[in-house]
């Protein structure tokens, strides 16, 4: 072979050593997502980080990976397709393969956003942390009934829920219930001591009482600038002595006792003997019925001053207040024309 052709091929050789080399760093840290807004996130459990091609189908299915093809050489090439660690990941457009590879196998996850509703029950807040974070359902109600672990918090058994302060919290997908549990309950109390303690202790009540009296005005006000008001009605009962006749614990004891919420509370269901019926025992019940917002932690420790004895509900989703029973009843009758009016008209829509 004469000289020039060895240079021609020796150039040859260098440029297409150079393109491998240029096309294997592209592979590595060249972009290896779609162009995107923002984040896109993926949740990788157990079972798929147990087997590398059910990892490449989780971040294409999320819309993250833009070339398996490349994942998957590099990963088999450094290994990294055995050392992918399980959670929740979420990754802003441009990502390398590289970069990639080195979060999932790091275990670098991005934390989980969990808003806690207020004024609900124990079964729904459980379905809500279990859509967003590893455990079950099942754990979840299991943890938030634990009676060591409500005393472990200075909580009496059966009463944790209630402290579950409706919030928006961060935690890692694998984060376990009681731990998730346990924190919240640590935001409530700090809560409590900046905002609640000095208002409290002047109305002489206690964290638990509180917590309760919020409680019930969290079932009763759909409207957020009655809440003071009505605090101040059942504060108003408690000055006197006064049953508290409050609705929203003959709900909680259906619930307790039937395991269902009824639309219309009816003088049957006062009746049930049971400790948080506040139209027989005096006071305010054992515990809280629900877990207040914060806004309805605030009212009930701030409550307007007033002299409202009753308040009836006026169909519209707000109360009609009165000073006297006279005045009451005659709200309450409208209220009940009204309930009465719409059933007919229900009935009537219904066989039509």
């Amino acid at each position: 072979m004469s000289r020039k052709s060895l240079v021609i091929a020796a150039f040859i050789l260098l440029t297409l050593a150079g393109f491998a080399a240029g096309l294997g760093g592209w592979m590595v840290f060249g972009p290896n997502t779609p162009d995107y807004e923002g984040t896109r996130a993926v949740t990788l459990p157990d079972s798929t980080t147990s087997s590398f091609p059910a990892v490449v189908e989780a971040l294409e299915t999320a819309g993250i990976l833009a070339s398996a093809t490349s994942l998957r050489v590099v990963a088999r090439a450094t290994g990294w397709d055995a050392q992918i660690k399980p959670g929740h990941y979420a990754f802003e457009s441009g990502v390398s393969t590289y970069q990639l590879l080195d979060v999932l196998r790091r275990g670098l996850q991005t934390p989980v956003r969990l808003t806690i509703p207020p004024g609900s029950r124990p079964e729904v807040v459980a379905a809500v942390a279990a859509r967003r974070l590893q455990f079950s359902r099942d754990a979840f109600l299991t943890a938030v009934r634990d009676t060591a672990l409500a005393r472990s918090l200075g909580v009496e058994p059966g009463h944790l829920f209630g402290y579950l302060l409706p919030e928006t919290y961060e935690f890692y997908w694998q984060t376990s219930a009681d731990r998730v549990i346990r924190r919240v309950k640590q935001a409530f109390d700090r809560f409590y001591a900046r905002n609640l303690a000095g208002p409290a202790d002047s109305l002489d009540l206690s964290k638990k009482e509180t917590l309760t009296l919020a409680s019930i005005v969290e079932w009763e006000a759909l409207l957020d600038d009655e809440k003071s008001t009505i605090a101040g009605v059942y504060l108003n009962r408690l000055d006197r002595g006064w049953k508290l006749e409050a609705d929203p614990t003959i709900q909680y004891v259906l619930i307790d006792s039937l395991g269902e919420r009824v639309r219309r509370v009816l003088y049957k269901h006062l009746e049930i003997e049971h400790p948080y019926n506040t139209y027989q025992v005096r006071g305010l019940p054992p515990g809280p019925i629900t877990n207040p917002a914060p806004s309805t932690l605030r009212a009930a420790v701030q409550p307007a001053q007033h002299d409202y004895m009753y308040f009836a509900a006026d169909g519209t989703g707000g109360h009609t207040f009165s000073r006297t029973l006279r005045e009451h009843n005659r709200a309450a009758q409208k209220y009940h024309e009204l309930l009465d009016e719409r059933e007919r008209n229900r009935q009537s829509d219904d066989a039509n």
